[in-house]
């Protein structure tokens, strides 16, 4: 999920930033560069803290809603991608029923859509979107 951040340089060269929709998370470097490293490493490892805590983990928001916020004036978007999957816990193995049919298709699906990297995979994301609907 691409998280989006805000980074703002100080004249000395180094940089700093927060991410709007993960209240509590900062960053900071040397330069913007090492900013946005810190700022990859930083949300990993808040929201592993969170998932620790059995705390829900935020979904990312669209930058155009954080573009008026007083903090976020004179600095630089960006974005931070993070797999938020691993934040969910151990797999489980669970026994389902469906459709020969319908396993087949999803099947041919995954074999052209690498990124789902199995049927499992792509069952969770599956439920993942239909859950962020709700």
């Amino acid at each position: 999920m691409n998280y989006p951040v805000y980074v703002h340089q100080d004249p000395d060269g180094s940089a700093s930033g927060f991410f709007p929709g993960v209240p509590g998370c900062y960053f900071a470097g040397d330069s913007f560069e090492e900013a946005l490293a810190d700022a990859a490493r930083a949300l990993d490892a808040h929201l592993e803290l969170l998932a620790e805590q059995r705390e829900a983990i935020p979904e990312p928001t669209a930058i155009h809603q954080h573009q008026n916020d007083e903090d976020c004036t004179g600095g630089a978007w960006g974005l931070v991608n993070i797999d938020t999957s691993k934040f969910e816990g151990k797999a489980q193995k669970i026994n389902i029923t469906l459709p020969e049919l319908l396993i087949a298709k999803i099947d041919e699906y995954v074999k052209a859509h690498g990124e789902y990297g199995s049927r499992s995979g792509f069952l969770a994301m599956a439920a993942r979107h239909e859950m962020k609907h709700s």
